[in-house]
């Protein structure tokens, strides 16, 4: 019987939230994942850890899923994360993103769960004015998704403020990259992140990769953004768990990047050196809202944790993304 306490991971079978289990499951800690799949991928979660499917809005499921297990954290995953789609479908993601985790926050209280951790964004501080970004950088969302986290953060600051729990909210960069061991990955069918998309056009899984604007304030005119291996940051919630448990009065609101930047050019070319190949790049406008660049100030998450990041590097970034798509052929039997 493992004496490491147990965390619910909601969300588990999706991207992030699958890293964030085998991180976990790595660490020694019990692990049981709640996920509805409706974006996420039974597959994705380990046979040897506990899984529940279901809604985090079910309060009597989750409830008794808190119980059972002995659930000393949550680490909140679930949601829906497609910018554009926020702007098309703005109350799907303020039930999705906002009221389906305000009901999540109210059993975690009722059943008198300590310690949750965030999957929060750097959508939250919209266009910023400033860059890198720091966490004192003024958050004003441009979208629903961003505001739909953003209001989350605010629920968990006046939550803790009333009831005996704290919380670490990260503000993510462009997460990209896979397990390094090939277990998990970016899975999600028509996926917008670049990096995903770029893998795909080398594997001939599209024609091309869209270029949007080439008039950005940035040295070769193409947005910039700090791209963050997901193990990086799955290795950043075991701390952010450690951390809460350690000084069960504390609160965190970090950044979680690398600190630097690359074009989304120079994202292609790395692309085109790891596959020996030459993607068709189309240049296209602008789509709204994009910032010139998005590049974090993470000394604070450097200065509250041990975290050490081992694979902030693009080259490596691209050759586990695509390794990830290329054993998603097989699985998928493509």
């Amino acid at each position: 019987m493992s004496e490491m306490p147990t965390v619910l991971v909601t969300g588990g079978a999706g991207y992030i939230g699958s890293h964030a289990v085998l991180a976990l499951r790595d660490a020694g800690y019990g692990v049981v994942v709640i996920d509805n799949l409706v974006t996420g991928f039974r597959w994705a979660v380990p046979d040897d850890v506990t899984f529940v499917e279901g809604d985090i809005s079910d309060q009597p499921l989750v409830r008794q899923t808190l119980r059972d297990h002995g659930i000393k954290a949550v680490m909140h995953f679930a949601g829906s994360v497609v910018v554009p789609e926020s702007v098309e479908n703005p109350l799907k993601y303020y039930h999705n993103n906002s009221a389906k985790t305000r009901d999540l926050i109210e059993s975690v209280v009722a059943v008198g769960v300590r310690h949750f951790i965030f999957s929060s964004t750097a959508a939250t501080y919209g266009i910023p004015e400033e860059s890198p970004v720091k966490e004192s950088t003024p958050q004003r969302p441009i979208n629903p998704y961003g505001m739909s986290k953003l209001m989350t953060e605010y629920m968990l600051r006046d939550v803790s403020a009333a009831h005996a729990m704290n919380f670490c909210a990260l503000r993510y960069f462009n997460v990209a990259g896979a397990d390094p061991e090939g277990r998990t990955g970016q899975s999600t069918a028509g996926a917008t992140h670049l990096i995903k998309v770029a893998v795909e056009a080398a594997l001939g899984k599209r024609s091309h990769v869209s270029v949007f604007g080439t008039d950005f304030d940035t040295p070769d005119g193409t947005g910039v953004r700090d791209y963050i291996h997901v193990t990086d940051l799955a290795a950043a919630h075991v701390l952010a768990l450690e951390a809460l448990m350690a000084r069960p009065e504390q609160n965190y609101l970090l950044n979680c990047g690398y600190g630097r930047g690359f074009s989304v050019l120079e994202v292609l070319d790395a692309v085109d050196r790891v596959t020996n190949l030459k993607i068709d790049r189309r240049m296209e406008g602008r789509r709204a809202g994009d910032p010139d660049a998005l590049i974090s100030d993470n000394r604070a998450i450097m200065a509250e944790f041990p975290w050490t990041p081992r694979f902030a590097d693009l080259d490596q970034i691209v050759t586990h993304a695509l390794a990830w798509e290329r054993k998603l052929t097989e699985i998928r039997g493509e």
